[in-house]
C-alpha cells in the first residue's frame, strides 16, 4: 500500500510521502489554531510546515513542483502562514495593539522585497547563461567573469522567504509574554536580512560581472572554429536519459584522425557527457546553430534519429552519416528516416541485409560496414569460468514506447529468470544491470524492476550469511577493505579532475575553464580503469549484485561475466563480441524457429520461453565448456554481425571517414567550379571526378565499401 501511495503521489521515498502528508495536514491545523485561537497548536503546526517544506525542497520532490502548478507554490504557502499569524495576533486580543499594525506593515514590506529580489536573481541567471556551452574550447577571446557565490543564487527564493522565521518567532514570543520588544526585534531582523540579501546581489549586476552578449560569444566561437578547422563532427540531440547514446562514441571520436568536434543540442546532455579530449559545443538554439561557421566540416555523424537532426542535415557542404547507438534486430535499426543520410554505417553484413529485408528506401550502395569500434574493451572468452562460481549477467532492455510483448523480457519473464538463476545448482552469481530507460514509461515495468532488485538483494544477504562462503569471505576481508579504500581514493581524485567537488561553478565558468588537457584526459582514463578493477575486488566473486547507473559500464560487466541473459537489443550483438554463451528471451512467444528466423542475433543463443526453464542449457555450457554446442555458431555469427577482426574496427571506421570526407570535398570543388564558370557554359560531367582529390576520394570509398569475406552464417537476404 505504501509503495502504491508513493507511486501515485510521485514522490521518491516513504520519507518524502510522510513529509508531503504532514505538509498537507499541518496547514489546515495552522488555520484552525488561528481561528480558535490556540497558541500552542499554531506554533507546533507552523513548525511542522516549515520543516516539511524545507525537507521536500532539499529532496527536489516532484510534489513541490505540482503545488506550484495548482497555485499553492512556495510564496503562497509562506504568505498564507504569515496572514494566519496576523489573524492569530488579532484573535488573541492584540487587534488594537501597536504590535498588530507593525506586524501587518512588516509582512507587507517583507513581501514587497520579494519582487526586486526575484527580479535580480532571474536577471543574473539569464545574463550568466551563454548561448552555447563548451568544453575543450578556448574562449579566451572574450572575458567571462566568475559567477556570484553559490549561496546567493542556489534555492534563492526559499532562502529569502525563510528569513521570516525571525519575525514569526518574535511575534509568537510577544503573544505569549505580552512583551512587544520580542516582536519588534524579530520583525526588524527579518526585514534587515531581506534588505541585506537584495543589496548583496546588486554588485553582480554591474556589466563587468556579467558575461558578454550572445553575439560576442558566438563571434568568439566562430573565431575558434576558424582556427581549429574541424573536419569531422558527431552531432547529437536527445533527452537526459539518452546521454548514453552519445557517450558510447566518445572514445571512438578521441581516436579519429583529423580534427573531430562534438555538437550537442541540449544543455542537460552537456552536463551528462562523459570525459573526452574532443572539443564539445552545445548549441541549444537552432538559429545559433545555423549561423555557426562549420564550413570546414566534411563528415557529420549522427547517433540517433531525432527531429533536431534537420538543423544540420540542411548543410550541403558536408556528408551526413547515420552511425546509430547500437546494432540489433529491433525495428529502430531499420528506421525509414535513415534514407535522409548520405550513408548508413553498420557493424557487419547483418546490418546491410537488415535494410535490404526491411525495404525502407536505404540503398545498398549507401551502406558501409565499419565494425563496432566501441567493442574494443570487451575481452574474449577464455574457455572456462573466471571463478569456481560462474557469473551470469541479466541485462534486459527497457519496455519501449508501446506495449508489444517482445520489447523486453522484464515484464513476463524477468522474475522467472532471476529466480531460476538464484536457485541454480551448482550455484552461480547473478549480476542484474537494467537498461537506463527501465520504468520511465511503464509503471508495471518499474514495479517488476523493483521486485527483481529486491530478489537479488535478498539473495545477496542470504549468501553473505551462508557458511559455504565464510572461508572465502574471511580470506578476502583484507583485500576487500584495501579495494574499498582504493575506491574512495580514486573517486576523490576523479571528482577533483571532473570539477564535481566545486559546486559553485556555473555553465559560463565551466565553458571558460574547460580547456583541452590531454594529460588530464589520460589520467581520467587510467583512473576509470583502476576504479573498475577496485570495484570488482571490493566484494566477493560469489556475491550477487544489482548494478544501476553508469558505473560500472556495461562492457565491464561483460568482462566480469561468464554468460548473459538478455533481449533483442544491441546488448546481445555487443556481447557476441566476447564469444561467451548467452540466452535471449522469446517474450512474444514466437517459438524458437520463428524467433531465430526473425532475429539474426539469436541464431547462436539459447532461446528462453517466459518460464525460463531452458536456462539449464545455458548454465551447462558455462560450467562445462565441453558441452557448449553453440560455440562454433557464435564465432560465425560474430563475424556476420560485427565484421572481421582485421582490420580493426577503428581502422575501418577511420578509413570510411576519410573516404567520405574526400567525396564531400570533391562535391564542394565541383560546385565551386560551376559557380565560377561564366553563365551559359556547359555543365561539367558529373560522371567523372572534377579533380585528383575527387578521384582519390572515390577510390578510397570503393575500398571502404568492399564487403568482408563471406562466412557460413546464412544471410537473411539469401534465405
Amino acid at each position: 500500500m505504501i509503495s502504491t501511495a508513493i507511486r501515485v503521489a510521485r514522490v521518491g521515498s516513504g520519507s518524502e510521502l510522510a513529509a508531503a502528508l504532514l505538509l498537507g495536514l499541518s496547514f489546515p491545523c495552522v488555520m484552525l489554531a488561528a481561528i480558535i485561537p490556540n497558541f500552542w497548536l499554531f506554533a507546533a503546526a507552523a513548525a511542522v510546515t516549515y520543516l516539511a517544506d524545507t525537507f521536500l525542497h532539499q529532496r527536489g520532490s516532484y510534489l513541490v513542483n505540482r503545488l506550484a502548478k495548482v497555485r499553492a507554490g512556495l510564496s503562497i504557502r509562506f504568505l498564507i502562514r504569515q496572514m494566519l499569524l496576523v489573524l492569530l495576533v488579532a484573535r488573541l486580543g492584540f487587534g488594537e495593539d501597536r504590535i498588530f499594525y507593525v506586524t501587518v506593515v512588516a509582512v507587507l514590506v517583507f513581501y514587497a522585497l520579494q519582487a526586486p529580489h526575484g527580479a535580480i536573481v532571474t536577471l543574473l541567471r539569464l545574463r550568466r547563461k551563454l548561448p552555447v556551452v563548451t568544453r575543450n574550447v578556448d574562449l579566451g577571446a572574450i572575458r567571462i567573469p566568475d559567477a556570484p557565490p553559490r549561496w546567493l543564487l542556489n534555492r534563492s527564493a526559499e532562502k529569502m522567504l525563510h528569513l521570516d522565521l525571525f519575525a514569526m518567532a518574535g511575534v509568537l514570543v510577544t503573544v505569549q509574554t505580552r512583551d512587544n520588544i520580542y516582536g519588534y526585534a524579530g520583525l526588524a531582523l527579518s526585514l534587515f536580512l531581506a534588505v541585506g540579501y537584495v543589496l548583496a546581489l546588486l554588485p553582480y549586476l554591474r556589466p563587468s560581472r556579467l558575461v558578454p552578449s550572445a553575439d560576442k560569444v558566438l563571434k568568439a566561437l566562430d573565431g575558434w572554429l576558424a582556427e581549429y578547422k574541424p573536419t569531422v563532427m558527431l552531432y547529437f540531440s536527445g533527452s537526459k536519459e539518452s546521454a548514453y547514446q552519445v557517450n558510447m562514441w566518445l572514445e571512438t571520436m578521441d581516436q579519429l584522425e583529423g580534427r573531430p568536434l562534438i555538437i550537442l543540442r541540449e544543455r542537460v546532455i552537456a552536463q551528462q557527457l562523459g570525459p573526452t579530449a574532443v572539443p564539445v559545443v552545445c548549441v541549444p538554439g537552432g538559429v545559433h546553430l545555423m549561423n555557426l561557421d562549420l564550413s570546414t566540416v566534411r563528415v557529420a555523424l549522427y547517433a540517433a534519429n531525432v527531429g533536431k537532426n534537420i538543423h544540420m542535415l540542411r548543410v550541403p557542404t558536408m556528408k551526413h552519416v547515420f552511425i546509430g547507438h547500437g546494432d540489433s534486430d529491433k525495428i529502430a535499426s531499420v528506421n525509414p528516416y535513415s534514407k535522409a543520410y548520405d550513408e548508413v554505417w553498420t557493424a557487419g553484413r547483418a546490418g546491410r541485409d537488415r535494410y535490404a529485408l526491411a525495404d525502407v528506401g536505404v540503398r545498398d550502395e549507401d551502406i558501409v560496414e565499419v565494425g563496432r569500434p566501441q567493442l574494443a574493451p570487451i575481452q574474449p572468452a577464455t574457455g572456462a569460468p573466471k571463478h569456481s562460481v560462474p557469473t551470469v549477467l541479466y541485462a534486459p532492455t527497457w519496455e519501449g514506447w508501446d506495449d508489444a510483448p517482445g520489447n523486453t523480457s522484464l515484464l513476463l519473464a524477468g522474475e522467472n529468470i532471476v529466480k531460476r538463476l538464484l536457485k541454480a545448482e551448482p550455484p552461480v552469481r547473478v549480476l542484474y544491470k537494467p537498461h537506463p530507460f527501465t520504468g520511465t514509461r511503464s509503471a508495471k515495468a518499474k514495479a517488476v524492476h523493483e521486485r527483481i532488485t529486491a530478489l537479488v538483494q535478498k539473495a545477496a544477504a542470504e549468501r553473505a550469511n551462508d557458511p559455504r562462503w565464510a572461508k572465502e569471505s574471511a580470506g578476502l576481508r583484507q583485500e576487500q577493505a584495501a579495494a574499498r579504500a582504493e575506491l574512495a581514493r580514486i573517486e576523490a581524485r576523479l571528482s577533483a579532475l571532473s570539477g564535481v567537488a566545486d559546486a559553485s561553478r556555473d555553465e559560463a565558468e565551466e565553458s571558460r575553464d574547460a580547456t583541452a588537457d590531454p594529460a588530464r584526459q589520460a589520467e581520467l582514463t587510467r583512473l576509470r580503469d583502476e576504479w573498475n578493477s577496485a570495484y570488482w575486488s571490493s566484494f566477493g566473486w560469489w556475491e550477487h549484485r544489482v548494478i544501476a547507473g553508469a558505473e560500472p559500464r556495461l562492457y565491464d560487466c561483460f568482462n566480469e561475466s561468464d554468460a548473459m541473459v538478455s533481449d533483442i537489443s544491441s546488448v546481445v550483438s555487443d556481447f557476441i563480441a566476447s564469444g561467451k554463451p548467452y540466452a535471449v528471451t522469446d517474450s512474444a512467444g514466437l517459438g524458437a524457429e520463428e524467433f531465430r528466423r526473425q532475429n539474426t542475433a539469436v541464431r547462436a543463443a539459447v532461446i528462453l520461453t517466459n518460464s525460463a526453464k531452458e536456462l539449464d542449457q545455458l548454465l551447462g555450457a558455462v560450467t562445462d565448456p565441453s558441452s557448449d554446442r553453440l560455440a562454433s555458431a557464435r564465432r560465425e555469427l560474430k563475424r556476420y554481425l560485427l565484421g572481421p577482426d582485421e582490420p580493426t574496427s577503428m581502422e575501418q571506421f577511420n578509413a570510411a571517414t576519410l573516404a567520405l570526407a574526400a567525396k564531400s570535398e570533391a562535391r564542394n570543388v565541383r560546385v565551386e567550379q560551376r559557380l565560377s564558370e561564366p553563365e551559359g557554359a556547359a555543365a561539367p560531367d558529373d560522371s567523372a571526378p572534377a579533380d585528383p582529390r575527387a578521384e582519390e576520394g572515390l577510390e578510397t570509398a570503393t575500398d571502404a565499401r568492399t564487403e568482408p569475406e563471406n562466412n557460413d552464417v546464412d544471410s537473411p537476404v539469401r534465405g
